[in-house]
């Protein structure tokens, strides 16, 4: 027997969430946003970015073309996620975290799954599963009708965190640009841990030392 979904507020960050159905493009878009390699934010800098206004709770949004971010609810709500026409769902709570889904629960709507055993703790290294995420996103969102969903448990710190990575690897954003293009469409605040482990891969990136795109 599944147990009640816990409360809210013991999940994830504490940060406010956007609902903004997207126009969905990078929000430096047409800007001149921050090239690879620009003078890098501080982590102050970064936490002042994510946490900016408040919007009311929604349990999915879209945050890039076909890409998802969304909490327990949307996850556990099949009628709802076939008739967004998800295909792949990446789930950050599986293993002893998890949520009481995995491949059988999705069987009955040809759902491929991706669990990812993460905590919701600063002290969790969440950076181990950048590259594979990344690259498992990137292949299914090139596959056709391809709809991913990320989710956790409110969709505002593993999920969050693992979708920026992939904006990072795959579509060479620093993660000032990820942070607002994501920001513009759903409230995220990934945990401190989690972003100082982002803040990290963007210095790589930023000096050469990651794949960037070619990882994708």
């Amino acid at each position: 027997m599944s147990a009640s979904p816990p409360s809210r507020m013991a999940w994830d960050s504490p940060c406010s969430r956007d609902s903004l159905r997207p126009k969905i493009r990078s929000a430096s878009s047409g800007t001149g946003g921050s090239p690879r390699g620009a003078t890098t934010h501080t982590l102050e800098e970064l936490r002042r970015l994510l946490c900016t206004r408040t919007q009311p709770v929604r349990h999915v949004d879209e945050v890039w073309p076909n890409l998802y971010v969304g909490d327990l609810y949307i996850a556990r709500d099949k009628v709802q996620l076939s008739q967004m026409g998800i295909s792949h769902v990446v789930d950050a709570t599986a293993g002893r975290f998890h949520i009481d889904t995995g491949p059988r629960f999705y069987k009955d709507l040809s759902v491929d799954y991706y669990g990812v055993e993460a905590k919701d703790n600063p002290n969790f290294d969440l950076s181990i599963y950048f590259y594979p995420v990344a690259q498992y996103i990137k292949a299914a969102l090139s596959s056709p009708r391809g709809k991913v969903l990320v989710h956790c448990a409110m969709g505002i710190s593993r999920s969050a965190t693992l979708v920026l990575a992939f904006l990072m690897i795959c579509e060479n954003m620093s993660l000032a640009d990820a942070i607002q293009t994501v920001r513009s469409h759903r409230g995220i605040c990934p945990n401190s841990g989690f972003l100082k482990q982002l803040w990290e891969l963007d210095l790589q990136l930023g000096r050469g030392k990651g794949r960037g795109a070619e990882a994708c």
